[in-house]
Order: C-alpha cells, then sequence, then structure tokens
C-alpha cells in the first residue's frame, strides 16, 4: 500500500471510531433522559399520592374537630338540661315542703311547726320527725 491509501484507511478508521463514539454517547444520553423521565414521573406520582394522603389527613383533622366541638355543644346542652332538671326538683321539693307544712297546719295532732329546728329533727320524706321528743322544740 502506498502512502495515500493508508492516510485515507487512517482517515476513514477515525471517522468510523469517531460515530461510533458519537452513537454511542447519543444513545448513553437518550437512555439517561429516559431514565430521567421516568424517574420525573415516578417523582410526580409519588407527590400526587403525598398530596392526596395529606388532604385525606386534613379532612380527618377537620371532622375530629367539628365533632370536637359537637361534643361540647352537646356538654353545654346536657349541662343546660341537668341545671333545669335540678331547678325542677328543688320546686318538687319546694311544693313537697309547703303540701307537709300546710298538712301539718290542718292536722289537729301535728305539732306546731318550729322555727329553729335542729339538722336531727327535720322532717322525713313522709313527714314524720324522727328527733327524740326531748330535742325537739316544745
Amino acid at each position: 500500500m502506498d502512502t495515500t491509501t493508508l492516510i485515507i484507511v487512517i482517515i476513514i478508521v477515525v471517522v468510523v471510531i469517531a460515530v461510533i463514539i458519537a452513537v454511542t454517547v447519543m444513545t448513553g444520553r437518550r437512555r439517561k433522559q429516559e431514565a430521567d423521565r421516568n424517574r420525573a414521573a415516578e417523582l410526580r406520582q409519588s407527590a400526587a399520592d403525598d398530596g392526596l394522603a395529606a388532604r385525606e389527613r386534613e379532612a380527618k383533622a377537620a371532622r375530629a374537630e367539628a365533632d370536637a366541638q359537637q361534643a361540647e355543644v352537646d356538654a353545654e346542652r346536657l349541662r343546660q338540661e341537668a341545671a333545669a332538671r335540678q331547678d325542677d326538683a328543688a320546686d318538687a321539693r319546694s311544693q313537697s315542703d309547703e303540701k307537709l307544712r300546710k298538712a301539718d297546719d290542718i292536722d289537729p295532732d301535728a305539732r306546731p311547726a318550729q322555727t329553729d329546728q335542729t339538722a336531727a329533727d327535720v322532717p322525713d320524706a313522709a313527714g314524720r320527725h324522727t328527733a327524740p321528743p326531748e330535742n325537739r322544740a316544745p
């Protein structure tokens, strides 16, 4: 072979090697870009899933807050109802005591009402005095 042919063969070999290197580099870049695209898509999907889970947790927290507020409202309503029932019970007790006093006033066998009753000389539910006679006022 002469020198010119040898130079042409070397140039062709160098060009072929350069083309092979260029194709390899471009293929590697494409693969890397595709892998990056896939990774980005996975991250986006994961972020969307996390966002949905966060919204679900926020909704559960809002429901829990609403339940707590409802419980507070219910508790206040029950407190008011209990107070009303206590008032009713006190009224009923007063009416019962008043009826017992009237019965004692009407009954000729009952002793006169005492103004200074001791705790032991308070009538029971049936209107009977339970204190011994010596502890009762005359």
